[in-house]
């Protein structure tokens, strides 16, 4: 039997045309419920503007939802997927996210990535081909930062002299890196393959979050190179944690036709219908309960250890049909790594 503790929940931070105060108060008690329910995490979206290719809503700045999260939950993790890394100054990305882990006590994971829709770039005058590059460099200043070091860096992009920040903590947020290849489809905003950057990236990190547009074959292809590419360089991939981020909306039947109409109209709610229903179903959870919990251990028996999985409703119901219906049927094997490992480094709290 699996454990609630390996599965985290996305905050429901999209917006809607005419949402106001009790939304803003759902999303508080939302975030209660996963703790109450014993959830391992909330995890966050991160786009800056409406990405119409793939989403019908907006989404709430990610770090500041995260901190009204904090705000009211004790113990569960607080997690991004992934921030758009090349969009941020690391500097002030560094202070934000020590600030939110001194707040939260030491519960933040980041998520990062590179991003993929090219109106965001374009916002903040960043060109997209820049993005890898931006990337890495916002990673080479940020986490000595947050390691509580004084940093001095002379980058195509970024450069900083003699740059310390506070507040100083038990130890730095978790680092998990977002990418990987997805599904092969004209629709798909990036290559259907593990490039080589990417793996790069992985190596200073803690964990890898393999794309939600990925089917379980392709996580399987990617673990395996990305477990080659560790070795290769001398590091241990069985101390990075494997967590895949995807999207559910649970129907209580045993008729797949029905859960699947159900599901549909439900994703559209939050999903562009741009990329058409053979897409969704190609790549996120879809059919009845049976189906949704095969499709999981899909996923487990591809190197997934960790499930962060997004609601397509606010209404927290959904959460307590996934702890009856769901997560109690899935298995991991037991040779799956613990569900929290340390941080690779950890930071000595100023006397």
């Amino acid at each position: 039997m699996s454990e609630v503790g390996r599965f985290g929940v996305f905050l429901p931070s999209y917006v809607w045309e005419g949402d106001g105060p009790e939304r803003a108060r759902g999303i508080k008690e939302f975030a209660r419920t996963v703790e109450d329910l014993g959830f391992d995490s909330l995890f966050i979206t991160d786009h800056l503007l409406a990405a119409k290719r793939f989403y019908s809503v907006n989404w709430l700045e990610p770090l500041t939802a995260l901190g009204v999260a904090a705000g009211v939950t004790e113990r569960v993790r607080l997690g991004t997927s992934i921030l758009i890394m090349p969009l941020r100054n690391p500097v002030l990305l560094a202070k934000e996210l020590a600030t939110l882990q001194f707040l939260s006590g030491d519960r933040i994971v980041l998520g990062a990535g590179v991003g993929w829709n090219d109106a965001e770039y374009e916002a903040v005058g960043v060109h997209k081909t820049e993005r890898g590059r931006r990337t890495d460099e916002v990673l080479d200043i940020m986490l000595p930062l947050l390691e509580g070091e004084t940093v001095t860096y002379h980058g195509r992009y970024y450069s900083v002299d003699d740059v310390f920040i506070e507040p100083r903590t038990g130890q730095r947020p978790a680092v998990w890196v977002g990418g990987g290849s997805q599904l092969a489809d004209p629709k798909s905003p990036d290559l259907p393959r593990f490039v080589e950057s990417v793996k790069a990236r992985t190596l200073r990190a803690d964990g890898w979050i393999p794309r939600p547009t990925c089917p379980p074959r392709d996580i399987a292809r990617d673990w395996r190179e990305l477990q080659a590419f560790f070795r290769a360089n001398g590091q241990d991939p069985t101390e990075l944690t494997v967590a895949h981020e995807n999207f559910l909306h649970l129907v209580l039947t045993k008729d797949p036709a029905k859960a699947r109409e159900e599901q549909h109209r439900a994703f559209l709610k939050v999903m562009s219908g741009e990329r058409g229903p053979r897409y969704l179903e190609s790549v996120y959870l879809f059919g009845t309960p049976d189906e949704i919990v095969s499709a999981l251990q899909a996923r487990i028996d591809a190197g997934v250890e960790q499930f962060i999985l997004h609601t397509m409703t606010p209404d927290p119901k959904q959460l307590r049909d996934w702890v009856e219906e769901i997560i109690p049927n899935v298995t991991f094997p037991a040779s799956a790594g613990p569900v929290r490992r340390p941080n690779r480094n950890r930071v000595a709290v100023a006397s």
